[in-house]
């Protein structure tokens, strides 16, 4: 991938997420709902509502509209998701890994089906594509005012796997395990991510061209209009070909 960091991928699946601004409310504010549920309102005390109101905050979602969510989440008859995964394969032999958030589990099963199938792709078994992703924890921050050298030596002190730098961001990359430790050091650097969270990364990428990128996204893009779904994840390697037929 000459010209491009290894997490250009993640950088575009991000903007091709970024178009659909008026689902990410909806789809951040079903991550609070899930967070709280599990573990309270109180962001001090329940550190995945801390990370979900930071990607909120990044969102720019208003401040109003994430206390009403919180708010919602708290009361009884508030929904109840169930996080669900589909694992499968698009067109080309893409792999495309689908995370959802559910409140009717046949539903979800019975539309992204229907998804692979419409646009060549198939739903595989669970597990099917194990060893293609690997969960990481993904932390970008701005490096305007960080000191390269010092803040990688103390992110790597603190779990990190990989820091790099590159067009005025910054990415720290750890083990899930680890994800919890690079939250606390960044908090005693006093830093605030843009955006965190875990993320599924493709340890081996497919190189595909532009017919087939194409024929790919028609099935990715098919399958993150849907209101269940929270993110998708595929391991196409993002080239400088692929780049110039997006602007």
């Amino acid at each position: 991938m000459a010209g491009h960091s290894k997490w250009k991928n993640i950088q575009f699946r991000k903007g091709a997420q970024d178009k659909k601004r008026g689902k990410m409310f909806t789809k951040v504010i079903k991550e609070i709902t899930v967070a709280v549920k599990k573990s309270g309102p109180d962001p001090d005390s329940n550190p995945g509502l801390r990370l979900c109101l930071q990607n909120a905050k990044s969102a720019n979602m208003p401040k109003d509209t994430i206390e009403r969510a919180i708010k919602k989440a708290s009361g009884v008859d508030s929904a109840n998701y169930t996080e669900v995964s589909f694992e499968g394969y698009g067109p080309c032999g893409v792999a495309i890994f689908v995370e959802c958030a559910t409140d009717n589990n046949t539903r979800t099963v019975s539309n992204v089906r229907s998804y692979f199938n419409k646009y060549g792709g198939s739903l595989g078994k669970d597990g099917c594509l194990e060893f293609v992703f690997s969960r990481k924890g993904i932390y970008t921050l701005s490096s305007v005012g960080i000191d390269e050298e010092e803040f990688s030596l103390e992110m790597i002190d603190a779990g990190a796997e990989d820091v790099e730098f590159e067009d005025e961001m910054v990415t720290v990359s750890c083990d899930m395990e680890e994800f919890g430790n690079i939250q606390k050091k960044l908090t005693e650097l006093r830093l605030e991510p843009l955006e965190a969270g875990l993320q599924r990364i493709p340890n081996d990428t497919k190189d595909i061209d532009v017919n087939d990128f194409q024929k790919v996204m028609r099935l990715v893009d098919i399958i993150e209009d849907d209101d269940d779904v929270q993110k998708v994840y595929h391991n196409i390697e993002f080239t400088d070909e692929l780049a110039q037929a997006m602007e």
